[in-house]
């Protein structure tokens, strides 16, 4: 739980060994990278579409252990390393071939992820020759090419048919998710929201660590007694403070129970607990349930008119109705004002697409009205598809901001 979103990073720190044995640790430019990996591992004489389908499983591999904080959760000052045993072949000063340096040129800020997941897509591979394993097979992959297969069709055959391509992801230096300073009873914020999310998802394989609810993103009494016996089980000083061990920890123990690092990952989701409907929300109520709602319609009024933009206080006011009424009608629900199940979870469904819809690269933000079609179900309708999906810019942004707004994963 590095980051909220994934990003290239602009270099990473390569070691030249096992993990667990000294070696030298080489940084290089993020492309140089897969250039390199990709030289060392495939051949320049294969189809274009196999060498483009192994370029995205080197990068996609690369970036789940950046994402993941694989090496530093466990105390390395390190990304990856050169060991197959481990990782990926990473060979210092090698010759790399042109037709590979184009490609990686072209697509080096591009990866694979399956749908709905945020953690780029753990994409192990092998020879399939003289090693095989559950992921792709380079020889297999060149065979698909010389059958007619293109890059996405050989990643789908070998991952499955449910992993999409993210394009142009952002740039920027690596970033440690730590905060830098030890959060406690009284912090406030996305770092304490994020510490409840990763409490409450390990709390599921280890019982004895409280459930917190509701999760605020408020360090109260609740989130420091799950603290405390997070840190008792674990072996840590039992203080209710999550410093830079308490933290590794339990980002540690995050990505292992969610599998984020193997090809089998349950997935880190962009919504999921805070999105779910909570029980009926109507004018006078106040709290977390009105904050998302206001979340999402302030979020929706960046694609249409006729949804003013609102504030987004916790207050469901007079504001906050009319929004509703507002969008109840455009969707075809009874305009009450009242946000019910159907209600709630149509502006949930619309939500989590406009989300991706503002951070493609390809599409901006469609008229509201002129990208929605009638569903199957007949409750309300939903955004059209665009072409390919882009990535989240990198920038802190807040709630009710214009433009790009912030996501709660899970």
């Amino acid at each position: 739980m590095a980051d909220i979103f994934p990003y290239i990073p602009k270099t990473i720190t390569v070691h030249m060994g096992p993990p667990d044995q000294w070696a030298e640790n080489v940084t290089v430019s993020f492309p140089d990278y897969v250039k390199n990996v990709a030289s060392s591992e495939i051949y320049p004489t294969w189809e274009p579409a196999a060498i483009r389908a192994n370029i995205l499983a080197i990068i996609s591999f690369a970036l789940n252990r950046v994402y993941t904080e694989f090496y530093p959760s466990r105390g390395y000052d390190f990304q990856i390393t050169a060991s197959t045993a481990y990782d990926q072949k990473f060979i210092r000063g090698r010759n790399i071939f042109e037709n590979i340096s184009q490609m990686v040129d072209e697509i080096f800020n591009n990866y694979i992820r399956r749908q709905g997941f945020v953690e780029p897509l753990s994409a192990k591979f092998c020879n399939g020759t003289t090693t095989t394993c559950d992921g792709l097979s380079q020889w297999g992959s060149q065979d698909l090419a010389k059958q007619g297969y293109n890059s996405m069709e050989i990643l789908r055959t070998y991952y499955g048919d449910d992993i999409e391509l993210v394009v142009d992801a952002p740039i920027q230096d690596i970033t440690a998710s730590y905060p830098g300073v030890p959060l406690r009873l009284g912090a406030v914020g996305d770092d304490v929201l994020r510490i409840q999310v990763m409490l409450n998802r390990i709390s599921q394989n280890y019982p004895a660590i409280p459930k917190i609810s509701p999760v605020t993103g408020t360090f109260g009494e609740p989130t420091e007694a799950a603290v405390k016996e997070f840190q008792r089980i674990f072996n840590l000083t039992p203080d209710g403070v999550v410093g830079k061990a308490t933290w590794y920890q339990m980002v540690f123990l995050y990505t292992g129970v969610l599998r984020l690092s193997e090809l089998v990952s349950q997935g880190q989701t962009f919504y999921g607990f805070e999105f779910q409907y909570p029980g009926v929300v109507r004018e006078g109520d106040t709290g977390d349930a009105v904050r998302i709602l206001q979340y999402m319609l302030a979020l929706l009024a960046e694609f249409e008119d006729a949804l003013l933009p609102i504030t987004v206080d916790s207050v469901f006011g007079p504001q906050t109705a009319q929004a509703v009424r507002q969008y109840q009608s455009l969707v075809g629900l009874i305009p009450d004002g009242i946000v019910g199940e159907a209600t709630w979870n149509s502006l949930y469904s619309h939500a989590s697409q406009a989300y991706f819809a503002l951070s493609r690269d390809t599409v901006r933000a469609q008229a509201f009205r002129q990208s929605i079609t009638p569903t199957s179900t007949g409750q309300g309708e939903r955004f059209a598809d665009t072409p390919r999906l882009g990535q989240f810019p990198g920038q802190d942004v807040g709630l009710g901001q214009n433009d790009h707004q912030k996501g709660v994963m899970v």
